[in-house]
């Protein structure tokens, strides 16, 4: 089947690559209506405009003219300037990642300091969820739109031995047809013994439209491979050594860790086309109805594989092999017919029917106590669902349901979103959610060659309610309120008779408050932007952990120098949390479980940072942690894995228009 969805897409974007006739791509484009960040054209661009008439009005290509256009059809454009938000989104993951706490080397997981319980997923999704903060997912995808080629390039040090790159290039051969291919890499041998990390995300992407604008399609490949080695952290006699500062172990190379022969690593491929025909489109303003028929196809083969040479009695208990090899696999194949109707009066409507193909599991057989584990989990599920969208006197009202009507996994949810403008400065959004679905799959069926590692369970649906509010402000803040209540809670913990990380439901239900405030302060060139967030969890049984208060505060200043040829940003950045029972992380199942033998937190991270822009080129250096030698070493990401030392890290993002 992969062979076959493969072909379809060489096919088609080869076929339509060469249709292309290219002269045409250099005279036409949509042009924007603002006049800032004019970017010239080359030389060649020049002449070429010298010798087609037909191009001279587009002599200058303006920045809001490249466009990024979301798997939603949300439209931005490139953003070449340097603001504090670059410098958040300015890391491994390439957002803003407040709310996660790295680990020590770069390309290790992120132990979540907050969740989000909207859901619009009917179906489980796989396990291993340490490892997917850099798997781009469908909805990580952009496609674009260019008036000439567009190439970036970002660079990042790592620890020891390596480096982060990040190559993009996208062109427009025509005003119809778009291309874009980037990858992504990193190599990181890390401060500590073996965590060595070896990433890559290769994503391509094209969209087309015909010249009538009545047939639209666009699609991507990606293909993504993320290692890790996985030391298990510190053993438990180190954790004091590390706590106290002693000298010798300032260099962290020479602790002991847990294990030093295992890996897991996590490989997926997907093949995504989404494409449209209008049946009746809008003509002119006086237009009133459109009628549209869409598909959606895709096509995802992934595994999971955890590997170790020898066995680990003491951390994993008894195994069936000398060698241990678990590898874990999903292939899902998607499709969804839609037919979409817009009415100037009534809004946008769609309907949709969708069918998952999936196969997860594994190629062996385990027969434990008498009994053998099924190995795989695979069928068919039949759904339903529709969209709704208007724009009404200053409101957007938007709703969505999905439905589950036929297979073996039950499942639906439902979300309603009202926005609304005060005024020029103030916006107020409200929405709901509902959710019922099946918890992920590794806490269904899960393998290995470690005995206390196999089962096979028959959980019911996590059932998720959430109530969400969102005032935006320049002047006044941004203020964020959810509230959700999640029933029959799916988490992992480690089990009271084997001393083993297992699967739990819980029969209660868990009710939990985000508050979250953001507010810039900005006096002259000084600026103080301030992130804060409250949680509080009602949970007896302490299954959902997190702290209270989580806090980001950056003092910096800004400007322009040398006759405006470069501007300038400096600050120092705080970020803190209040101490809570931090979830730890088991390496062989790459997920993180619930613990309640000790609180961590209350400790400051310090980072001193200076960046410039000089043109199209934004330059980054910045001192991490460096408060670590003077503030306590009793700084983890979770329990047995600590956080990262002070270090000196540099980088850069470097934008060519052609």
């Amino acid at each position: 089947m992969s062979k076959l969805v493969l072909v379809i897409f060489v096919v088609f974007f080869s076929s339509i690559t060469f249709g292309q006739d290219l002269t045409k791509s250099r005279g036409q484009r949509e042009v924007s209506n603002s006049e800032q960040d004019t970017l010239k054209p080359s030389p060649k661009k020049r002449l070429l405009d010298r010798l087609d008439p037909k191009s001279k009005k587009n002599k200058k290509a303006k920045i809001q003219d490249y466009l990024i256009i979301s798997h939603k059809n949300d439209t931005t454009y490139v953003d070449t300037t340097l603001t504090i938000q670059k410098e958040y989104k300015f890391n491994y993951l390439r957002k803003d990642n407040f709310g996660l706490m790295p680990f020590s080397n770069l390309g290790q997981t992120y132990n979540s300091l907050t969740y989000n319980f909207k859901n619009t997923s009917l179906m489980p999704i796989f396990g291993a969820r340490a490892r997917h903060f850099n798997y781009m997912e469908i909805e990580n995808i952009n496609y674009y739109r260019v008036p000439t080629p567009l190439t970036e390039l970002f660079f990042k040090t790592a620890f020891e031995q390596g480096q982060l790159a990040d190559s993009f290039f996208t062109v427009n051969t025509s005003p119809q047809f778009n291309f874009s291919i980037a990858y992504k890499g990193l190599r990181s041998l890390g401060k500590y013994q073996h965590i060595l990390t070896s990433t890559g995300n290769f994503r391509f992407t094209s969209n087309y439209q015909t010249k009538n604008n009545r047939y639209s399609v666009r699609g991507h490949i990606v293909t993504q491979d993320l290692l890790n080695e996985e030391n298990g952290g510190l053993k438990d006699e180190g954790v004091e050594s590390f706590e106290t500062g002693e000298e010798e172990f300032l260099d962290r190379s020479v602790f002991e860790v847990n294990f030093e022969n295992a890996e897991n690593i996590l490989r997926g491929k997907r093949f995504h086309l989404d494409h449209t025909y209008k049946i009746v489109k809008k003509r002119d303003s006086l237009s009133k109805n459109r009628l549209s028929l869409g598909h959606i196809i895709s096509f995802e083969d992934k595994y999971f594989e955890f590997s170790q040479s020898g066995v680990d009695i003491d951390f994993f208990g008894e195994a069936f092999k000398s060698d241990v090899k678990d590898r874990a696999t999903l292939e899902n194949f998607y499709n969804q017919l839609q037919l979409n109707y817009s009415n100037s009066i009534m809004g946008d409507l769609q309907f949709n029917v969708s069918n998952n193909n999936y196969n997860y599991g594994y190629d062996k057989l385990v027969v434990l106590n008498g009994e053998t584990i099924v190995n795989r989990l695979k069928g068919d599920i039949f759904s339903a669902g529709g969209k709704y969208h208007k724009h009404y006197k200053g409101f957007e009202l938007e709703g969505e349901f999905g439905v589950n009507i036929a297979g073996d996994f039950d499942g639906n949810f439902l979300k309603g979103h009202a926005s609304f403008k005060l005024n020029e400065d103030i916006s107020a959004i409200a929405s709901i959610n509902h959710s019922s679905k099946m918890p992920n799959y590794n806490t269904l069926l899960y393998q290995s060659d470690y005995i206390n590692y196999n089962w096979k369970n028959n959980f019911n649906n996590i059932e998720t309610q959430q109530l969400a509010f969102q005032l935006k402000s320049k002047k006044i803040a941004n203020i964020e309120v959810d509230y959700s209540t999640i029933n029959d809670y799916v988490y992992f913990k480690k089990d009271e008779v084997s001393n083993q990380v297992s699967p739990f439901q819980s029969n209660n239900t868990i009710n939990y408050l985000r508050v979250k405030l953001n507010k810039e302060i900005k006096v002259g060139n000084l600026a103080l932007n301030n992130t804060i967030l409250y949680q509080k969890t009602e949970d007896e049984n302490n299954i959902l952990n997190v702290p209270e208060f989580t806090t980001r505060n950056t003092l910096y200043y800004s400007n322009y120098l040398f006759k405006k040829a470069m501007y300038l940003q400096t600050g120092v950045t705080l970020n803190y949390f209040t101490k809570y029972y931090m979830n730890a992380y088991s390496p062989l199942l790459a997920e993180f479980y619930t613990q309640t033998e000790r609180e961590f937190g209350e400790f400051p991270r310090l980072d001193f940072f200076i960046n410039a822009k000089i043109r199209q080129t934004r330059i980054f250096l910045k001192a991490e942690h460096f408060n670590s030698s003077f503030t306590g070493y009793d700084y983890y990401a979770a329990p047995n894995n600590p956080y990262r030392d002070f270090t000196v890290r540099f980088g850069i993002v470097w934008n060519f228009f052609l």
